[in-house]
């Protein structure tokens, strides 16, 4: 057994795709796949599952998960003690809704970067159940998602909550909302509405909130970022978690301002999740403490009036 076979097997689940990773390896597919075959004979259990969309770990491959990445992280510690720490490249992976993009990830992989010049931090946007999904196999690292308080965490997960807001509209200053310090459902109706897409926990909450009152969203997007783009450019209004708007530059430039929801009391929790294993690569831990410090400080900075 060679060290850079289970790099591969890193390297495939990580990217989903045997195609994927031979390109990052630098590798031709036929070569790669020889590799993790001849692995697979040695070990005598199949690692991954085969199909047309992709590779992913196995049942017997997820079992053996954390022993590869203990392995790989040992050889890092090894090489790092050696002197080699331009060998020490190890990618972190972190998939993201997107709620908190600029205000929270964008500082943490800043710091994160000063003190891991060599690890390189590969943001995935995704929805939540791809998160989970990719967490189980694998694939991601660390997940940024969002909770509605009550929802059920899932127990496959070390979660940690970072921060805890409220739903607010996200409009521009010359919107018709913008006259009054809070914003009531009945106000939400006379706008067009940009609405995240089926799947995203802001979407459950507005259909919740309006409880089948002629809601007809205008527009439908992907993630909050997009949505934000299209409120300054004058499409509408669109309901975040208060996170995911204070701080954002568009926010901090006046472009975009938001009131709170009438009478709503609802809380909305941004969580970071990590797949239960008794092995978690370095990289790993040391962005989670990133992650969990810098929301500390975000949480303890007031709002702006």
């Amino acid at each position: 057994m060679r060290t850079e076979q289970l790099e591969y097997i890193a390297a495939v689940t990580r990217l989903g795709s045997l195609r994927r990773a031979a390109e990052e390896l630098r590798l031709s597919q036929p070569a790669l796949s020889e590799t993790v075959r001849n692995l697979e004979r040695e070990l005598g259990v199949d690692l991954l599952e085969r199909k047309r969309s992709g590779a992913t770990m196995s049942a017997s491959g997820r079992e053996l998960l954390p022993h590869i990445i203990g392995v790989l992280d040992a050889v890092d510690r090894l090489r790092s003690a050696a002197g080699e720490r331009h060998r020490i490249s190890r990618m972190v992976r972190v998939g993201t809704v997107n709620a908190a993009t600029v205000p929270l990830l964008l500082p943490v992989v800043r710091e994160f970067r000063a003190t891991h010049p060599v690890t390189q931090v590969e943001v995935v946007g995704a929805q939540q159940t791809d998160i989970h999904r990719t967490l189980l196999e694998g694939g991601f690292d660390l997940g940024l998602v969002n909770h509605l308080e009550g929802d059920d965490v899932p127990a496959e997960f070390e979660s940690t909550e970072l921060l805890r807001g409220r739903p607010v509209v996200c409009m521009r200053p010359d919107s018709p909302l913008a006259s009054a310090p809070s914003v009531s459902v009945d106000d939400l109706l006379d706008v067009p509405l940009i609405g995240m897409r089926s799947g995203y926990v802001m979407h459950r909450y507005v259909h919740r909130l309006l409880d089948g009152r002629g809601l007809s969203f205008a527009y439908s997007t992907d993630g909050a970022e997009m949505g934000k783009l299209m409120v300054a450019e004058g499409l509408g209004a669109t309901v975040l978690p208060d996170f995911s708007v204070i701080g954002d530059p568009l926010e901090r430039r006046g472009t975009l301002i938001h009131r709170p929801i009438s009478g709503d009391t609802t809380r909305v929790l941004l969580m970071l999740q990590r797949r239960r294993a008794e092995s978690v690569p370095q990289a790993a831990r040391d962005l989670h403490e990133v992650f969990v410090r810098t929301a500390r400080a975000l949480s303890a900075t007031p709002e702006a009036p």
